[in-house]
């Protein structure tokens, strides 16, 4: 992830996820400010379920963002199951 996000080129990868999976990767934000910005998605009233938040780590910006997106698909399914009693 580290090249794309130096580079400030946009990508698009096709894989397959579910369609109806939203995420929400933030890079540079103080605690303060993605605590910020996650509020401000969730204020949105988004239809479906909520989406995922990650920051970026020095472990994860070595992955390809496919990797983070999956990583962090199972990991959102795991908590919205445990929100819901699954």
């Amino acid at each position: 992830m580290l090249d794309i996000l130096s580079s400030g080129r946009s990508i698009c990868y096709a894989f397959p996820m579910d369609q109806q999976f939203k995420a929400v990767v933030l890079h540079g934000f103080s605690n303060e400010e993605a605590l910020g910005v996650l509020r401000a998605v969730r204020a949105l009233g988004l239809a479906g379920e909520p989406p995922a938040f990650a920051t970026t780590t020095v472990s994860n910006l070595d992955w390809k963002l496919s990797e983070l997106l999956e990583h962090l698909a199972e990991e959102h399914q795991a908590m919205m199951g445990r929100q819901k009693g699954i």
